[in-house]
């Protein structure tokens, strides 16, 4: 990091704020107009708070309360404080996915950071998407950065037994749908599945992302395991003020905390954490912003190495508030310690070893020690005639008979389809058919949606039935389990192969061998791949935007103009 101290004539923000001319005369003067005094900003550091609040963001409810104690920390440490309102992602609600606009958070993030007077930014999210928008936007702009994590909300609770959101949500629909439970009871389920606010305290994609940007460096030292509405989080937020005016003074931007030694931190603790499969697209995204290569085989390699150490849904037992009470995701690094780079940067001035001094785990059960993990490996990638390009599943939320597996497909084109027809007494199905879903990926969707966790046809379940394997090009939610194959690269849309896949077909899937293969001829493939024709795409707007740069799965779904690390150009002040 570097050693030199910024004197406040070089900060970014004295261009609009502390020169002698008619624009800056403008600037200053509508300070004025808003109540503020000269000595609020006068050779003081101008801090952005990116706040991706909304009325219809649960995970982000508390928002407005922690930006103000936010600000406490910036005006304590001698900075200016301004809320930067930004695009709020409500996994729940924004349809048909927010990952159709992952992406224009992280435009609309950068955009807000290079046009604004402000010499650091505070970057606050949690929900799923928000969080690898937010630091690729930083990345990219590459100005002092920090992330302040939502934090995951309470356990649930139904009739004395702890729920978890998604995981049991899946669950229960499935015992729904198999008669195993009433109405009532279901509505019960609703009612109390969700307790307060902050993000999904499964280990689903939330967890998993601030886990990560934990692991990068980007967050102070056990920030992102710190539930919602624990009072600890107040007093994380104030800390967050104070240290980005400093990591200001001392110019400490992001591409120096997220090197590739840093990134492969990250993998390694997804993998310790038996993350959410979505996390391999956004980290892909994130290091393609700071500059580093990489790919899945990095993640597979990292999962043959690193078992899964939280007993957290929907690999293990136990839940975000339980893993909060062991030691946080500072007692995981600890026990995940003999595999870390701990001469990486963190956010807080101290190498990650430094960081990780004394911290102990406080139960072993729900943090497991490397000589007694909770499953061998978290995610798996796969290769073969149905993705040249990859695939990726979760085996560790799979039932184990499944991952060596042989059976015919049930295809459907579309997800319309497939909800048409998969509780059709007449669909032939069985235990061993394998389900296929189409055109659900990047261009598919668009936006590739969470639809990967096809459901299982009702007859089956009457008969108990609860994993069968299902393959497509869509993601899943990361509180979601099962035999699920996802991000099938190259999609359906664009001509890959598993838009030539028809009902009858013979599938192979063989995890350890990291094998997923459709046993059709090559003679038979290439009739198909003649016949094939793409379908309509959208007309206007973001989405046909959208369709037309985003990269594929296996190269993080980022777009084609954004990638890299060209410089941030400076706004001209005329």
């Amino acid at each position: 990091m570097s050693m030199h101290r910024k004197r406040p004539d070089e900060l970014r923000s004295h261009r609009w704020l502390g020169v002698k001319d008619l624009r800056a005369f403008g600037h200053r003067s509508r300070l004025l107009q808003m109540g503020y005094a000269r000595e609020d900003w006068q050779g003081k550091p101008v801090i952005g708070i990116l706040d991706t609040w909304s009325d219809i963001n649960p995970c982000h409810a508390h928002f407005p309360l922690r930006v103000q104690e936010i600000k406490r920390g910036i005006w304590q440490a001698g900075g200016f404080p301004l809320e930067l309102p930004a695009l709020s992602l409500s996994e729940p609600f924004v349809k048909p996915t927010t990952m159709l606009y992952r992406n224009l958070l992280a435009m609309e993030a950068e955009e807000l950071i290079r046009s604004h007077p402000i010499d650091g930014v505070v970057l606050m999210g949690g929900c799923d998407k928000t969080t690898p928008a937010l630091i690729m936007a930083a990345l990219s702009a590459d100005l002092p950065a920090i992330f302040f994590p939502a934090g995951p909300m309470v356990r649930g609770n139904w009739h004395g037994v702890p729920l978890g959101s998604g995981s049991d949500t899946w669950k229960y629909w499935a015992e729904l749908r198999a008669g195993k439970i009433t109405e009532r009871e279901w509505q019960e389920v609703e009612e109390g599945i969700a307790r307060s606010f902050g993000h999904c305290m499964t280990m689903g994609t939330a967890s998993t992302m601030t886990a990560i940007a934990e692991a990068m460096g980007l967050v102070l030292p056990g920030g992102s395991s710190i539930p919602a509405v624990d009072a600890n989080h107040a007093r994380l937020a104030a800390a967050t003020g104070r240290r980005i005016v400093e990591l200001v003074w001392q110019d400490v931007r992001p591409r120096t905390i997220v090197t590739a030694r840093a990134i492969d931190n990250a993998i390694r603790v997804h993998m310790a954490m038996g993350g959410s499969t979505n996390a391999m697209i956004h980290v892909i995204a994130m290091a393609r912003r700071a500059g580093i290569a990489l790919t899945l085989d990095r993640f597979d390699a990292s999962a043959r190495e690193i078992p899964v150490l939280a007993n957290v849904r929907p690999s293990g037992a136990y839940l975000m508030e339980d893993f909060y009470y062991a030691g946080g995701l500072l007692a995981l690094l600890k026990e995940l310690a003999p595999r870390l780079d701990l001469g990486c940067p963190t956010i807080d001035g101290r190498t990650l070893g430094e960081v990780l001094e004394g911290v102990k785990v406080h139960d072993p059960e729900v943090i497991r020690p490397l000589a007694d993990p909770v499953a061998a490996e978290a995610c798996a990638v796969l290769h073969g005639n149905l993705a040249p390009f990859g695939a990726v599943m979760k085996p560790s939320a799979a039932d184990p008979r499944l991952l060596r597996h042989e059976g015919p497909a049930i295809a459907f084109e579309d997800y319309d389809e497939m909800a048409a027809r998969i509780d059709d007494p007449a669909l032939e199905a069985s235990p061993d058919h394998v389900l296929v879903l189409k055109n659900a990926g990047p261009v598919g969707g668009p936006g590739m949606p969470e639809w990967g966790m096809l459901p299982i046809p009702k007859k089956l379940l009457e008969r108990g039935v609860r994993d069968m394997v299902r393959i497509s090009d869509a993601r899943m939610s990361g509180t979601s389990y099962g035999a699920c194959i996802l991000h099938v690269s190259p999609e359906a849309a664009i001509g890959g192969p598993l838009a030539l896949v028809r009902t009858g077909d013979r599938i192979r899937l063989d995890v350890a061998a990291r094998r997923l293969d459709l046993l059709v001829s090559e003679e038979e493939l290439a009739r198909r791949r003649a016949a094939w024709r793409p379908r309509p795409q959208p007309a206007r707007g973001w989405e046909r935007l959208y369709v037309a740069h985003v990269r594929q799965a296996h190269e993080g779904c980022d777009f084609d103009f954004l990638e890299g690390t060209a410089p941030m150009v400076e706004p001209a002040i005329h």
